[in-house]
């Protein structure tokens, strides 16, 4: 497929099915890109399609069937848009939460699906919300239960940020090794919470997720 250059070929995009539950037209909404008037279209769509099916079959798939409606707030970013939200980011400095990209670098095989990166490696990263998960979050402020259940059994994550607000996280899907780094960020510094090289990290972690829906995987 190549890159949309009319509203149909932009719909016919749109209208790739990813998964059961999953179309690549929610994956390329970006509120920068809105905001300011710029395309948020992949310049490889074959690479992008390729990355979101593994993403969604493989992990956004089981967290459906497992606790319901998984919403999705941020997928795909071409380069230019990730370019335009990082120069920004860095132009605002230290405090800002509304232009929080990383360099092209940084997130090529993350957002920037259609893009390998310098190894190489296809990758893909999504931030969504568990509904579900929603109430407890609200009482407590602890995304650590639904981290270390993630952990336990999306086999296929690469590394998983958690964030503040609605205890949104992004989670990719890499086909490159991967440390399953879990990390706390608060929009300003980020919190290594465990990963492969940390003892802890294979610990019986179940008393924290207990009472959650049995995995559908």
């Amino acid at each position: 497929m190549a890159k949309p250059d009319s509203i149909a070929a932009l719909t016919e995009l749109g209208r790739v099915r990813l998964s059961e539950h999953f179309f690549m037209r929610e994956m390329l909404y970006s509120e920068v890109a809105n905001f300011h008037g710029l395309s948020n279209m992949p310049d490889d769509p074959d690479l992008a399609i390729t990355v979101g099916k593994r993403l969604c079959e493989e992990i956004l798939e089981p967290l459906h069937r497992t606790f319901g409606h998984v919403t999705v707030r941020s997928a795909f970013r071409s380069s230019g848009v990730n370019g335009f939200c990082n120069a920004r980011h860095v132009e605002i400095g230290d405090g800002d939460t509304d232009y929080y990209c990383g360099d092209n670098i940084y997130s090529a095989a993350r957002h920037i699906w259609d893009r390998r990166d310098d190894a190489g490696y296809m990758g893909g990263t999504v931030s969504i919300i568990i509904p579900w998960y929603l109430p407890h979050y609200e009482k407590t402020g602890d995304p650590l239960p639904l981290a270390w259940w993630i952990k336990d059994h999306i086999s296929a994550y690469g590394e998983l940020m958690f964030f503040p607000w609605l205890c949104a996280f992004n989670i990719r899907w890499y086909e490159g090794p991967s440390d399953q780094a879990i990390i706390l960020d608060d929009g300003t510094d980020d919190e290594l919470l465990s990963d492969r090289t940390i003892a802890s990290f294979n610990d019986d972690h179940s008393a924290l997720y207990e009472g959650f829906p049995t995995f559908a995987g």
